[in-house]
């Protein structure tokens, strides 16, 4: 979540898609929204509904953190900083999301079970395994990897593998 000055919630949210596809960034920063709901105003016969920000003065971003992501957000004219201690952001839970009416995106699960995948980071990095369990709900995979001679089952995320 990134704060903005109040009232440049769009002007921030054009600007950083616009950077985006300047600099090619659609796989770091996959969506910019202004979290927006539907309030009722005014009396009976004269009501209507209207949009209004969830949060004011504040962004969402889904994005792979890294220093490019972090700078081009951080950089962006109206953005003030991010949502946590310091300059580093918080990613939300997927509690947090669901408890503002927010649907978390799911990174896609391209393998199943059988399927041999490489670890791309983590303590585990560059090495294979068998996939043998997947947890589709808290976006695990159970792997098993070739440790002292023995298969080990290790836990990853869904972010941290790749097919071979």
């Amino acid at each position: 979540m990134a704060h903005t000055y109040s009232g440049y919630e769009k002007k921030v949210k054009m600007d950083i898609e616009k950077t985006i596809e300047n600099r090619n960034l659609q796989d770091q920063i996959l969506e910019v929204s202004i979290p927006m709901l539907n309030v009722t105003e005014g009396e009976d016969e004269d009501s209507k509904v209207v949009p209004k920000k969830m949060f004011p003065a504040y962004v969402l971003i889904n994005m792979y953190l890294n220093d490019d992501t972090w700078y081009v957000v951080r950089n962006t004219r109206g953005v003030t900083g991010f949502v946590g201690p310091g300059s580093k952001p918080v990613p939300l839970t997927d509690a947090e999301m669901a408890s503002m009416g927010l649907k978390a995106n799911a990174p896609a699960c391209e393998f199943s079970i059988g399927d041999s995948v490489v670890v791309k980071s983590g303590v585990w990095e560059d090495t294979t395994g068998i996939v043998r369990q997947i947890n589709h709900e808290d976006r695990m995979v159970t792997i098993n990897i070739d440790m002292f001679g023995r298969e080990t089952p290790v836990e990853i995320s869904f972010n941290d593998v790749e097919i071979v």
